[in-house]
């Protein structure tokens, strides 16, 4: 049985090459700037914003994180004013920011990285931040990434897989080559859309459709994304 598999393995299943990692919340945990810079921004429009409401804007644009909060308030905006509510929202967020630190970085994610790369697999960024540049550069994690896709080369929001197929193809391999590493439900369905293997960062029961589940990268082996190329 176990040779049946072997041969099943080496036909329909491609060995994974390529590591692409999600950031907000998988690498750091710039979560938290998110949700004060959007209650802030809500705040200033006498509508309350909670915690729960700011886990529905997880992976989505920065317009359409701004089209919920003005639904849920029941406000209308011009285009005009939606650009400039979400340009507010963004200078309140880089200020915020522009002051972390390497100490940020999510728990085993620089020893992951590190494994990742001395296993021979390439890796890229796929984020919908427009800020990663510089997020990257305060954490001290850029010379980590051989390519960084985020919101100013890709137009389509996660669960588009763009963001993710652009990666693979500057990479010079194929979807099936991939994995990501994401920790929003629409994250890992761009991934299942793309052709791509996910692992979820977070809970189980919130990123049912991954295949493969851990709290944090410190979880995680280089042995397991091999043995995730086998299912």
């Amino acid at each position: 049985m176990i040779e049946d598999r072997t041969t099943h393995t080496s036909l329909h299943h491609a060995r994974l090459k390529a590591c692409l990692f999600d950031l907000d919340g998988v690498l750091v945990d710039t979560a938290v700037y998110h949700y004060k810079a959007w209650k802030k921004l809500a705040n200033s429009l006498d509508l309350d914003f909670t915690e729960e409401q700011n886990e529905q804007l997880k992976g989505i644009s920065r317009i359409e994180s701004l089209n919920k909060i003005l639904a849920w308030g029941g406000i209308e905006k011009t285009d005009k004013e939606k650009q400039a509510l979400a340009t507010e929202k963004n200078e309140w967020y880089v200020a915020m920011i522009s002051k972390m630190t390497p100490s940020e970085v999510l728990p085993g994610t620089v020893a992951f990285l590190k494994a990742v790369k001395e296993a021979g697999y390439k890796t890229a960024l796929g984020s919908a931040s427009k800020n990663s540049a510089l997020i990257l550069e305060r954490t001290l994690l850029g010379h980590f990434f051989d390519e960084i896709v985020d919101g100013n080369l890709v137009s389509k929001s996660k669960p588009d897989p763009e963001v993710f197929l652009k990666g693979a193809s500057l990479l010079g391999v194929q979807p099936n080559e991939c994995v990501v590493f994401e920790d929003a439900v629409a994250g890992i369905e761009a991934a299942k859309r793309g052709g791509m293997k996910a692992v979820g960062i977070g809970s189980p029961t919130v990123l049912m459709a991954a295949d493969l589940v851990v709290k944090n990268l410190d979880q995680l082996t280089v042995r397991q994304l091999q043995q995730l190329s086998e299912l």
